[in-house]
């Protein structure tokens, strides 16, 4: 690869490397979410896009994304601009693959979202700082319980407000 600072051969070896699914940064913050007391589907072929994690009860899905696969903008990780970060070799595939995944990733966000799901990105950046990704969840959980608790109704027949429905956490306990 002209330009490259790593030979062809290792190159395309780290290249098959990059798995899928059940990478570092998904199983932290599946780690994350569990941790913070609620449940998920991991992968749920059933939604739009395959979001890493999902719980079709609560109406969640969070997306977990790569800095560099994705096109992070203005990522302090991967030094990328406004575009994210472009390899000088073989530049115009990965401009195009890279906003290619960001058109593909913007419209399975905004399908979940049609269908009535709340949906957050999570970039890796984000799980190498767990203090911030453990905000990041929070206040994504926090402001979906805010929007439940709005939604409740009047009960008709004594004008009070129903009392909002009451749900176990099952925590995880390893012996």
């Amino acid at each position: 690869m002209a330009g490259d600072i790593v030979p062809t051969a290792k190159r395309r070896q780290m290249m098959q490397a990059v798995r899928r699914h059940g990478t570092g940064i998904e199983i932290a913050v599946r780690r994350a979410v569990t941790r913070l007391g609620h449940r998920s589907r991991a992968n749920a072929a059933t939604l739009p896009g395959r979001p890493d994690l999902s719980n079709q009860r609560e109406k969640w899905a969070i997306f977990v994304h790569g800095c560099f696969w994705h096109g992070h903008r203005n990522c302090r990780r991967t030094k990328g601009g406004k575009a994210g970060r472009i390899p000088v070799a073989n530049n115009a595939f990965w401009e195009e693959k890279i906003s290619t995944n960001r058109i593909r990733d913007a419209r399975k966000a905004q399908e979940l979202r049609r269908i009535g799901y709340r949906v957050l990105t999570v970039w890796e950046c984000d799980v190498k700082n767990a203090v911030r990704l453990e905000r990041k969840l929070t206040a994504f959980f926090t402001a979906g319980t805010a929007s439940k608790r709005r939604a409740r109704t009047k009960d008709a027949a004594h004008g009070k407000l129903s009392p909002p429905r009451r749900r176990s956490v099952r925590r995880n306990r390893r012996p």
